[in-house]
């Protein structure tokens, strides 16, 4: 009896180890893609509540390519690193700079161009960045628009204030009701978002600074980054990567291969 008690104390235990070593095991039949809600045409919530973005759109054919399961997880843009850090998500694609980032993350080649340009109302009296002088400028937190300003100390200086929010779609919400006067953002969800809402909105014409997206892995994580890029190749060659372009923008804007 005493011996049927042992041997059942010490399949028990092994049974929660191997339970506590599968909770840590990461689901390599999945891509869990972090990307930011509010930030379309990239990634954001359709109507119906789910969500969908051209990001999404290729990172879901890439998934299909590879043999896994799609998952789109939102994340809060400020808390990137550690969700990829803790292994939350597998990699961030979503209108993800590779400028000023470049050796914090493992990354692809990249895919798309962009600007962080400036927007601000159509009766603004604001036509170039000397403008800005004394007003207030809406940036989102911890993004490549905030670090092109901080680069920038010579037109941030001139800034009655720079304040930092959770989302552009906020800070145009801000813009709109007149709490701040312009907002530096990247233009491609900048022109994105005008021409669906039909804001009174403009872009001025002088960019803040110009940048490439990438999809960004945990540093050294080598080896999904390699597959994943894999398959972009040849999303880029087989002309998938255009077609989901013109679907969002209606024209090719990627760049990978050309």
């Amino acid at each position: 009896m005493v011996m049927k008690k042992v041997v059942a104390a010490v399949l028990a235990v092994a049974a929660m180890v191997g339970v506590f070593a599968g909770c840590g095991k990461k689901d390599s039949k999945k891509l869990v893609v972090g990307f930011d809600q509010e930030f379309p045409p990239m990634g954001f919530v359709d109507t119906d509540g789910s969500y969908v973005g051209f990001d999404l759109d290729l990172a879901k054919e890439a998934a299909k390519r590879m043999g896994r399961e799609f998952v789109a997880q939102p994340i809060a843009w400020d808390s990137k690193d550690q969700e990829l850090a803790t292994g939350n998500i597998d990699c961030i694609w979503n209108g993800f700079t590779i400028s000023g980032r470049e050796d914090g993350y493992t990354w692809s080649k990249a895919y798309m161009s962009n600007d962080q340009v400036v927007v601000v109302k159509n009766d603004s009296g604001i036509a170039s960045l000397a403008d800005l002088a004394g007003k207030n400028v809406a940036v989102q937190k911890d993004s490549s628009g905030l670090a092109a300003l901080n680069d920038n100390a010579a037109l941030t200086s001139t800034f009655g204030s720079l304040v930092e929010m959770d989302s552009y779609l906020n800070a145009m919400m801000e813009l709109e009701m007149g709490s701040v006067d312009a907002i530096v953002m990247d233009e491609i969800v900048a022109r994105y978002e005008i021409q669906t809402s039909g804001k009174p909105f403009t872009v001025l014409d002088e960019a803040v600074a110009s940048e490439e997206y990438g999809v960004g892995f945990l540093k050294g994580n080598t080896a999904l980054r390699d597959e994943v890029q894999k398959v972009m190749d040849e999303m880029a060659s087989d002309g998938t990567m255009a077609q989901i372009s013109n679907k969002w923008f209606g024209s090719d804007v990627t760049i990978l291969g050309k």
